[in-house]
């Protein structure tokens, strides 16, 4: 799956602490601290916080929800102009999913390709790289439940909006259709239901 962590920051000094957004009393988000050399590589980010550290180990999962929020975070504050979460909507989160495209590993064939529709192509290609839906559409879900988490109501969460759903969508069909694949979940098969076992002698006279 495609790494969503390696972004690259808008700030111009390469080791810094990320001011936290103006969230509404209701919301809160950790602060971000991005560490980085001067040689122009994506900075990496972790979560920092002034309250005491949990001992309790977290899961992959919520660990993972945890950078995906801090980097959304990052996003908003290097945004221009400085974007807080109360203003965020389905369009300022389309707009993230495109920015990450960039960092993609999946190779998306065009129309013009020969390999397009071709599941595993026998040659390099010059096609770009996109972020997988796969990948996109697991982030989205993460983020959406990030943002109740942290006291977002479920009516205004931007990751659920009408917009990202139907962009997630086209997404998943373009892409199939580029790489010959298909989404479509495989429906479990039922085992098959043993005979009723025939009733006793002594009902049968």
């Amino acid at each position: 799956m495609d790494s969503l962590q390696g972004f690259e920051t808008l700030n111009s000094n390469p080791s810094f602490t990320a001011l936290t957004p103006n969230f509404p009393g209701s919301l809160s988000m950790t602060t971000v601290t991005t560490t980085g050399k001067g040689n122009g590589n994506p900075l990496s980010v972790t979560a920092s916080s002034s309250s005491s550290t949990s001992p309790t180990t977290l899961s992959r999962y919520e660990n993972q929800k945890r950078r995906d929020w801090n980097t959304f975070g990052q996003y908003l504050c290097n945004h221009r102009p400085p974007l807080s979460l109360s203003r965020c909507s389905g369009a300022h989160v389309l707009e993230f999913l495109r920015y990450l495209d960039q960092f993609g590993k999946t190779k998306v064939h065009t129309t013009l390709c020969p390999f397009f529709g071709h599941p595993n192509p026998p040659a390099p290609c010059p096609c770009p790289l996109r972020q997988a839906w796969g990948s996109l559409d697991a982030l989205i879900g993460r983020l959406r439940a990030a943002f109740e988490e942290h006291g977002g109501k479920p009516e205004a969460n931007p990751f659920g909006a009408r917009a990202v759903r139907l962009y997630l969508r086209e997404i998943r069909d373009s892409q199939a259709k580029a790489r010959g694949i298909s989404y479509e979940k495989k429906k479990r098969k039922r085992p098959p239901q043993a005979p009723p076992s025939p009733p006793p002698l002594n009902q049968r006279q």
